[in-house]
C-alpha cells in the first residue's frame, strides 16, 4: 500500500513512539497529584506544551491539551460566542466540518466569507462583513485543496476593527512555517495525529491576556482552561512530534514528490484538471478531477491498486456528496464528484510518488473504459 492520504492521518514515528512507552508502560500517575511520579508526569507534560509552543511560536502557557483538533476548534469557537457581544460570526464558505457544523449549532448569526476561484478566501468579501461582527473563524490552508490562505491580511482587517479571530491550522501545521505572532491571530488549533503524533490529542494556541471560556469544566485541569486528566503519553507523543515536524521542515522536500506525481498522472492522461492555485499551496497537497470517472469508482480501483487516497476530506469521503469546498470555489458539481485528494508525507519516497501515480493512470484509464465517457483536453488553473 502507497499511502497517500496524510492529511486524512500519519503514521506515528518510531522516535515519538519511543518518547511516549515510559508514560503507556509504567508512568501512569495523575499529573494533579502531589507525589513524585505525578510531578515527573506534570514535567513531561510541560516539557511537551513547550515544545509545541516552540513549532508555532507560541509562549508555554498559551497552549491548551485537548482531545482532538475538533475539540479544539470547538472549544475556541464556543470560547469566542460566549465572551463576544451581539453581532454576527464570520467563518469561510470552505472551512472543514470541525468549525462549520460547531458554527452552525450556536445561537448567533453565521455569515460566510466567499472564496475566489483559486482557492483562496476573498479579503474584500471579509471586509465587506465586518461591521457589527463579533469573532471570526478562517482556516489557515484548506485541507481538501491545500490552498494557503491569506491569513495575515485578515488578521490586520480583524485587528483594526478589535475583532478576535481563530484560525483552524490542523493541515498547515508541520508543513509550512506558522508564527502565531506574525499572523496576529488569537486562537490557533492544532491536531497531534497530523504531524505524525498519536491520535486522541490536539492543543489550541490561546494568546495571553484574551478572556477564554472552558468548554469542559471539572477539575480544572489545564490552568482551568479544559477539564480532565491530561493524557500524559498523547501529550508527550505530540511534543515529540513537534519537534521533529519543525526539524523536518527545512530539509523537506515533499513539494518535488507531489510535483513528480502530478506531472506524470497529467502527463499519462487527459481531461485532468488540478483545482487550487498551483502557486500558494501546501507542498504535500494534491486535488485533481478525472473526466469520466467517477470519485467512488476511483477509490475503488485504487484500493485494488494498493493507493490510499480520499475523495476530499477524509471525514466526507463515502457519503455521496459533492465537496462544499469546491461547490464554494465554483467547480461545477459534476466535476467535483471526479475529484480525489492525493497528500504525501515526509514516509513517502520519489519511487513512490512516479509508482502511485502510474496505477492512478491505469485506474482511471480503466475505469473509463467501463463507463464508456468522453474526456476533454487537460485543464490546469493558470494564475491571471
Amino acid at each position: 500500500m502507497i499511502d497517500l492520504d496524510a492529511n486524512a492521518t500519519t503514521a506515528l514515528l518510531p522516535e515519538v513512539l519511543d518518547a511516549m512507552m515510559p508514560w503507556l508502560r509504567g508512568g501512569h500517575a495523575n499529573p494533579s497529584g502531589s507525589y513524585r511520579a505525578a510531578k515527573q508526569a506534570r514535567s513531561a507534560i510541560d516539557q511537551a506544551r513547550a515544545q509545541v509552543a516552540d513549532l508555532v511560536g507560541a509562549n508555554p502557557e498559551e497552549i491548551v491539551f485537548t482531545g482532538s483538533g475538533t475539540e479544539s476548534a470547538n472549544t475556541a469557537l464556543h470560547s469566542l460566542d460566549q465572551l463576544a457581544g451581539p453581532g454576527h460570526a464570520l467563518v469561510s464558505a470552505i472551512e472543514h466540518s470541525a468549525v462549520l457544523r460547531c458554527a452552525e449549532s450556536l445561537q448567533r448569526e453565521i455569515r460566510h466569507v466567499a472564496v475566489q476561484g483559486p482557492g483562496a478566501l476573498d479579503i474584500a468579501d471579509l471586509e465587506r462583513q465586518l461591521d457589527g461582527a463579533a469573532w471570526i473563524s478562517v482556516m489557515s490552508a484548506n485541507n481538501e485543496t491545500g490552498v494557503i490562505q491569506p491569513l495575515e491580511e485578515m488578521a490586520i482587517l480583524a485587528r483594526g476593527r478589535g475583532i478576535p479571530l481563530h484560525t483552524d491550522a490542523v493541515q498547515a501545521a508541520g508543513k509550512i512555517p506558522i508564527d502565531v505572532r506574525s499572523l496576529g491571530v488569537d486562537l490557533l488549533s492544532l491536531s497531534a495525529h497530523k504531524i505524525h503524533g498519536p491520535k486522541g490529542v490536539g492543543a489550541l494556541f490561546v494568546r495571553g491576556g484574551l478572556r477564554f471560556e472552558a468548554l469542559l469544566k471539572g477539575g480544572g485541569q489545564e490552568g482551568g482552561r479544559r477539564s480532565g486528566t491530561e493524557n500524559t503519553a498523547g501529550i508527550v507523543g505530540m511534543g515529540a512530534a513537534a519537534v521533529l515536524a519543525k526539524a523536518h521542515l527545512a530539509a523537506s522536500r515533499i513539494a518535488e514528490l507531489r510535483d513528480a506525481f502530478e506531472s506524470r498522472v497529467m502527463a499519462g492522461l487527459t481531461g485532468v484538471t488540478r483545482n487550487g492555485d498551483p502557486s500558494r499551496r501546501l507542498p504535500n497537497t494534491c486535488h485533481l478531477s478525472f473526466d469520466g470517472c467517477d470519485a467512488a469508482g476511483m477509490l475503488i480501483l485504487l484500493d485494488e491498486a494498493g493507493i490510499a487516497c480520499s475523495a476530499g476530506s477524509a471525514c466526507m469521503t463515502g457519503k455521496q456528496k459533492p465537496s462544499h469546498v469546491q461547490i464554494a470555489m465554483g467547480i461545477p458539481e459534476a466535476r467535483a464528484k471526479t475529484s480525489l485528494r492525493f497528500s504525501f508525507s515526509r514516509l513517502n519516497t520519489l519511487s513512490e510518488a512516479i509508482e502511485a501515480a502510474d496505477r492512478v493512470v491505469r485506474a482511471a484509464t480503466r475505469l473509463r473504459s467501463v463507463q464508456g465517457s468522453g474526456v476533454g483536453p487537460v485543464v490546469v488553473y493558470s494564475p491571471p
